[in-house]
């Protein structure tokens, strides 16, 4: 994993920036202000022009500050990323690459970018966020989430997903008939495996019945199972959900302390494993207790215990 905050990813349609300031204020983690699907054909140039406004003129606070381009197939892609970083790219995040379906694809926008921060004379390394949201991509997913140091996120698509898969599902991307367990089980793991291969994040799907919180909370929890350390948001309502779903809760924090208070006791005594309680703690307890304790760290903006604990 990274040492960046990912619980939730907000998307803004880049169109409508009555929402804007709503979105970049709500308190998650990362807002990306969509020039693709969420951005009519007939609005895509004008709404470049909003993003970077957005990007430019906004507080943002601690939030990271993201666009989603246009497909690499699309007249609009090239443009996206010259306009956007040209104007804005100093206070650019993050790209979020879609439909990415071999390295390629990732080299495509990398070299674009490394020749646009050289030219504009940046600093910052902009990041970059891929989709997978296809069975070619999802097929290619470790050699998409390592193609480039840039990465520092692989985000599961499941939208365009279940149409490369020709999935049988609802608008919520729910299987129109009995099925045992998650649906999506076999494409959220292999992104998730991908992901902690490439050592970087795994972001989980958005889920479009915004109305239903406590749907979005369950799904949230279960892909926090798998490992993945956020997911999308298509409404603010659902940002408070992914922060306190993708965060370590008390319990989870208060074992950690004591697991490592212990190892470290029986460590001074010359011992490579204690029990606690009548659990054995050895060096791979620890090296949870010190992840789960970096989060929280992270989470509440502590970065002398981020690095003690890292």
């Amino acid at each position: 994993m990274t040492d960046l905050l990912r619980r939730s990813e907000l998307a803004l349609p880049a169109c409508n920036d009555h929402m804007f300031a709503k979105g970049v204020t709500c308190g998650a983690d990362l807002v990306f202000l969509d020039l693709e699907d969420a951005t009519p054909v007939s609005l895509k140039v004008e709404s470049r022009a909003k993003a970077i406004q957005a990007l430019t003129q906004l507080d943002w606070g601690r939030t990271a500050r993201a666009v989603r381009i246009n497909g690499l197939d699309t007249p609009w892609c090239h443009d996206d990323i010259i306009d956007v970083v040209t104007r804005a790219g100093a206070a650019l995040d993050t790209i979020v690459v879609p439909k990415a379906k071999t390295a390629k694809d990732v080299w495509w926008v990398e070299v674009l970018l490394d020749q646009l921060e050289e030219k504009l004379g940046l600093d910052k390394k902009i990041r970059l966020e891929v989709l997978i949201e296809d069975v070619e991509g999802l097929a290619n997913a470790a050699e998409i989430a390592r193609s480039s140091r840039r990465i520092d996120a692989v985000i599961f698509g499941v939208g365009d997903f279940s149409l490369s898969q020709g999935a049988r599902v609802d608008t919520n991307f729910v299987p129109l008939g009995e099925y045992p367990g998650d649906f999506w089980a076999y494409a959220r793991n292999k992104i998730m495996v991908a992901a902690r291969i490439a050592g970087i994040d795994a972001i989980d799907s958005p889920y479009p019945d915004y109305g239903d919180t406590a749907g979005y909370e369950a799904e949230a929890r279960r892909s926090s199972l798998y490992g993945y350390t956020g997911k999308w948001a298509i409404h603010p309502a659902q940002v408070p959900i992914a922060n306190a779903v993708f965060a370590p809760t008390a319990e989870e924090i208060a074992l950690a302390q004591r697991n490592l208070s212990a190892y470290r006791e029986a460590e001074a005594k010359g011992r490579g494993a204690v029990g606690v309680e009548g659990v054995l703690v050895d060096a791979a307890h620890v090296k949870k207790a010190r992840e789960v304790l970096a989060r929280a760290a992270l989470i509440d903006g502590d970065a002398q215990l981020v690095a003690a604990e890292g």
